[in-house]
């Protein structure tokens, strides 16, 4: 299983585009790639060590807790990042 985690806020307009991305790219994988896929999400505002880390950052993107991504996200290098880690887990 490869695990993205989305850390966010409600009512982020970046937040929201990085959802759609990351809701987009998982969707075009293969299915073989994408059923490994978990995407949890966490708001800075209910968790005060995430609001310390990322604050000023958000929208992150965590793969496999490493961040992937900050501010804007890539669909493209997402797709790729994505592809190598369901590679590496095979």
């Amino acid at each position: 299983m490869t695990t993205i985690t989305l850390i966010g806020k409600p009512a982020c307009h970046l937040c929201d585009v990085a959802r759609e991305i990351v809701d987009a790219v998982v969707a075009e994988l293969p299915d073989r790639v994408a059923d490994d896929i978990v995407v949890d999400e966490a708001s800075i505002l209910d968790d005060p060590a995430l609001y310390d880390l990322w604050w000023e950052k958000i929208p992150v993107v965590l793969i496999e807790g490493a961040l992937h991504a900050h501010w804007r996200v890539s669909a493209e290098r997402l797709r790729i990042a994505l592809l190598d880690a369901a590679a590496v887990a095979r």
